[in-house]
């Protein structure tokens, strides 16, 4: 504590973008242990950190002003928020600033200036505002050369100097990362960075007594920090729900056309109206209009009615009421959802409501929003993207000028030694040195690199769109907080969700799904084919006995959420070893809930506790304070809300405090709050007896939520999406994988989807001018690959081709296409390829198809000879290059012979050799990185052959050995041990090999992709 009084008032953190160093703890705390009062933070051209710098502020004991620096070529001011109407303006003045190109700073703050303070050493920008007015008009003071000129400039014009020291960093040694910061933003060498493109190393959050050393024959500058700050508005209370009323509607008419529109959906819902039914209507009612929230729903339901298919997820999927308006559909009471998980009387901060749309339809609800409430009442929220780990080892490495090959063989031994890049709390340096030291063999300057990056890891870069995130309000949005573009032209504001949500700005994210249209599409292919119609609002298949049984198999390829090879092994596990008496019982929906919970980082621990529970039907209790609580998910902890429960029943948390736990395990910039939470928890659980073990069990079962976690009513709306999925594969597999190849995007390649399908006994069908569409078409037993899969063909060709076969019947012959469509040389030439053309040639091979195409145009040419057709290893060649893979056969039976005589273990048979080495072939599917308990990197990886999928585990000394030969859709030999965890095999993989790249038939190597991911071994 020092007796001079100083307020630091131009204050740069790590929310200046690629300038500020410093975390916002840090700064404030650093305030605080000065004695300082106050702290203004004034990042660059924005107010990317304010709501979370508010927080620290009050953490650390010192009242939190807002500002922003405000720079433009010439020009450059900092602007203190005196009021809150001085807040607004300083929003519209920055909003300005990123979305007029023609942003003048000079005429900008003149029109916002009221209830802003403005102090700047610019002369030019002063004289400018000094014929406005010279209220709250102040000179910048700074330590440095330029100093003495702006005294002279503050006694010319009368106007109050004020002290800053224009900070960057915490300390004088966060200069070199400031130096690295800007080098990398501005894309050159530190050797080249411009001197003027930073600060100095005396620009840190200087002591009050150091800094006002430097003005002892000006100290009235000194002084002016403490009045502006005193003057300055300091007593944010964001949080108050900000949201537009329906169309124009009170309070009380909203709340009454809410209850209308529920009871008319509850009607179409449930047929009658129970009183269990009524009385779950009238409680969540009650409360909405407690919250004042029934503008919210209306708004969300006019949204919604827009499109036909939707899956609103989320806590809103326990509200009945999002129920009966068609927001959800998972019906709460059947599922036991409770509403407060959404929402009750004690939750302070307003709740968000997701909506999935078809992908593809996603962009277009954007619009109709935008258009409803126009640009002046909505934007998207922000995504405040950092510098990740290996980006910053990147960007440091060029801006030490290092050569990009070098650069990227270092970052491709990193990435192979994965732990490199993973650590469950931030290291120090001397741990980061270590774990590379282990490792790799490193010249200088690498190590230098390495640990500079490590400092420039998390420092925020730029902006971007969050996935689906849009804000209404009343009024205008820039009032509330800074506007900038993306490069799609859409409005986004500077904050990410959390701060949104705290700032009392309610979102609505309306989000893409691509499973969605896979539903769409698989349903219209249904009517299409076989005249069933499908109401997707009301279609409920939970009860189908043979969909039940795909779930209880894991035949879930293809299928919404548990499709990966982590949730379908746990599909398994749970169903194949369940007792009999246990499987007749057990809900596969409600099982499949539970699963879509269970599979998520962290939970490891319990997942075979889970199983093991739920095949003897017990539900143990850790402590009797605990009985009743985990019934429904056999003890474990599933759900986000059972860390509250859990929280309440046994340490006594309030439902409010239970709440906010939940809120902030995953949340990195609460760890503090975290931990006090932690004693909380410990000192409740020990008085209501609880042991040290058990209190420590619990607490690991809660921190399993930390990353990402759901919520059972989120749960349930995924499930219910999967369900339909497994229903549409079960009973209409060839219009379902149809619809899944067609959509892309799905957890597997296009190949290990084709293959699927044909292990699903459907027939696959090569592209045909006259049979296929754009997408892939599924009818029956075929699946009729689409233009789409071709990979020069774009999308315009291939509709024009198809619809100038609707409207003027099919193509007769190759001059016959090439005269209607029209189609440019290389396009012909790679329809020819890819054996389009093989329907419609006759007696033309390709390649005298390929001749008629160079020589259409030379009208003197006579009859043309029909050259020998292409050898069958060639058009594999062909079709690899068109397709990406090939798709007339399974690429493992080229190698009949040869595999013939590896005498493997098919993938089908697997089960029938546990405990036995055995060898086996396959395709790479996919592959999952992991870690063991001491860091070092292993491998999880999903094969096929023709016959099934099966999973295979690298342990570390094997995947060191072998890491090198991983690539997907390779073809491998593997050698190992087979195991058997509840009913399930796997292969742990002892020796791996890539199968000989030559096939018995024929002499040309099979191109199916490159032989190996990195040139080298893992090995060092």
């Amino acid at each position: 504590m020092t007796g001079t009084q100083f307020v630091h008032l131009h204050v740069h953190s790590t929310y200046s973008p690629m300038r500020g160093v410093s975390p916002l703890g840090e700064l404030c705390a650093l305030a605080q242990q000065q004695g300082s009062p106050a702290m203004a933070l004034t990042d660059s051209n924005g107010l990317y950190g304010a709501i979370r710098f508010i927080e620290q502020a009050k953490q650390h004991g010192i009242r939190p002003i807002l500002g922003a620096e405000v720079t433009t070529v010439g020009h450059r001011a900092v602007l203190l928020a005196k009021t809150l109407d001085g807040y607004a303006n300083l929003c519209r003045l920055l909003s300005e600033r990123h979305c007029n190109p023609s942003f003048d700073v000079l005429t900008s703050v003149s029109r916002y200036r009221s209830g802003l303070i403005i102090f700047t050493d610019d002369t030019v920008a002063l004289t400018a505002w000094l014929q406005d007015s010279r209220q709250d008009l102040y000179v910048e003071l700074t330590p440095g050369p330029t100093m003495h000129e702006a005294i002279l400039v503050s006694r010319r014009t009368e106007l109050p100097p004020v002290a800053t020291n224009r900070v960057h960093f915490s300390h004088p040694d966060d200069f070199a990362t400031h130096r690295l910061l800007r080098a990398i933003a501005l894309n050159t060498t530190l050797s080249r960075l411009p001197k003027d493109a930073c600060c100095t190393p005396n620009h840190w959050l200087m002591p009050p007594a150091p800094m006002a050393s430097h003005f002892p024959h000006i100290p009235q500058a000194v002084e002016n920090t403490v009045r502006i700050a005193e003057v300055c508005y300091s007593d944010w209370r964001f949080g108050e729900s900000i949201f537009p009323a329906f169309r124009r509607l009170t309070d009380e008419d909203a709340f009454v056309t809410l209850k209308d529109k529920t009871y008319v959906g509850a009607q179409d819902r449930y047929g009658v109206i129970t009183q269990e039914v009524r009385d779950r209507i009238e409680k969540e009612l009650a409360i909405i209009r407690t919250k004042h929230f029934a503008h919210y729903f209306l708004v969300v339901e006019e949204i919604v009615r827009q499109a036909p298919r939707t899956c609103g997820r989320g806590s809103v999927a326990a509200s009945i009421v999002s129920y009966c308006l068609n927001i959800t559909h998972v019906d709460p009471i059947k599922h036991h959802l409770f509403f407060e998980r959404f929402l009750n009387p004690g939750r302070k901060d307003p709740p968000d409501i997701d909506i999935d749309f078809p992908w593809d339809e996603r962009d277009g609800m954007l619009n109709w929003v935008f258009e409803q409430y126009s640009e002046r009442q909505v934007a998207m929220v922000a995504n405040q993207n950092s510098l990740g780990l290996r980006a910053a080892i990147r960007e440091t490495a060029k801006v030490y000028g290092m050569p990009a090959k070098e650069i990227g063989k270092i970052l491709s031994q990193i990435v192979r030694q994965k732990g490199l890049l993973s650590f469950d709390t931030p290291p120090t340096i001397e741990q980061w040195l270590g774990r590379l030291s282990q490792t790799l063999k490193l010249n200088a300057p690498w190590p230098e690199i390495l640990v500079r990056a490590l400092k420039a890891q998390d420092h925020f870069r730029h902006l971007s769109m969050h996935c689906g995130g849009v804000v209404i309000v009343p009024d205008e949005i820039r009032r509330y907080v800074p506007i900038e573009y993306t490069a799609k032209g859409l409005p986004v504001i500077q904050w990410e969700k959390d701060q949104t949500e705290e700032a009392g700005l309610v979102k609505i994210d309306i989000l893409g799904n691509r499973s969605l249209a896979v539903i769409r599409d698989a349903l219209a292919a249904i009517a299409e084919h076989t005249g069933r119609q499908i109401n997707y609002a009301t279609w409920d298949p939970l009860d189908d006995a043979a969909t039940q049984e795909t779930v209880r198999r894991g035949d879930t390829i293809g299928c919404f959420y548990v499709e990966s090879p982590a949730t379908r092994l746990l599909l398994r596990k749970l169903w194949l070893g369940m007792p009999p008496h246990r499987r007749a019982e057990a809900d596969v929906f409600e099982y499949l809930v539970m699963v879509s919970s269970l599979v998520r980082p962290a939970t490891n621990l319990f997942v075979e506790d889970f199983i093991r529970r739920a095949h003897a039907g017990i539900r143990p209790s850790l402590h009797p304070k605990l009985d009743g609580v985990l019934d429904e998910t056999h003890g474990i902890m599933t759900y986000q809300e059972d860390v509250s429960k859990v929280a309440m029943a046994l340490a006594d948390f309030s439902v409010e405090d239970a709440d906010q736990l939940r809120k902030i395990i995953s949340k990195k910039h609460k760890q503090r709050q975290l931990q006090d939470y932690y004693q909380q928890f410990c000192r409740g659980a020990e008085r209501n007896g609880a042991s040290p073990e058990t209190i420590d069990k619990v607490w690991k079962m809660i921190m399993s939520f930390a990353g990402y976690s759901f919520c059972k009513p989120h749960s349930a709306s995924y499930a219910q999406v999967s369900f339909k999925s497994a229903y549409l594969r079960t009973h209409y597999p060839a219009e379902f994988m149809a619809a899944v190849i067609s959509n892309q995007g799905g957890f597997y390649s296009t190949f290990a989807y084709v293959s699927e399908a044909r292990r699903m006994g459907l027939s696959i069908l090569l592209p045909d001018l006259n049979e296929s569409d754009w997408a892939y078409r599924g009818e029956g037993e075929r699946l009729r690959m689409g233009f789409m899969q071709i990979k020069t063909i774009p999308k315009d060709l291939g509709q024009r081709i198809v619809n100038e076969r609707i409207q003027h019947g099919p193509y007769r012959s190759f001059q016959d296409l090439l005269c209607r469509v029209k189609p440019e040389p290389a396009q012909a030439r790679a329809l020819v390829r890819a054996g389009c053309c093989d329907s419609i040639a006759g007696e033309l091979t390709r390649p005298a198809l390929m001749w008629r195409l160079y020589v259409r145009s030379d009208v003197t040419a006579g009859p043309l000879p029909i050259p020998d057709d292409y050898a069958a290893a060639q058009k594999r060649v062909h079709e690899i290059e068109s397709f990406g893979f090939l798709a007339s056969r399974h690429p493992l039976t080229l190698y009949r012979r040869q595999i013939e005589r590896l005498k493997p273990v098919l993938a089908s048979q697997m089960h029938r050799f546990v405990g036995q080495r055995i060898t086996m072939v396959g395709v790479l599917i996919t592959e999952k990185s992991a870690e063991t308990k001491q860091g070092q990197a292993m491998e999880f990886i999903t094969l096929e052959d023709v016959t099934a999928l099966y999973d295979a585990t690298l342990f570390p000394e094997v995947y060191r050995r072998c890491c090198h030969l991983l690539s997907p859709n390779q073809l491998y030999v593997i050698r190992g041990l087979v195991e058997e965890s509840f009913s399930v095999a796997t292969l742990t993989v002892q020796d791996l090999q890539l199968l000989d790249s030559t096939r018995d038939e024929g002499n040309h190597p099979l191109p199916f992709i490159p032989r190996s991911r990195y040139g080298e071994s893992c090995e060092t």
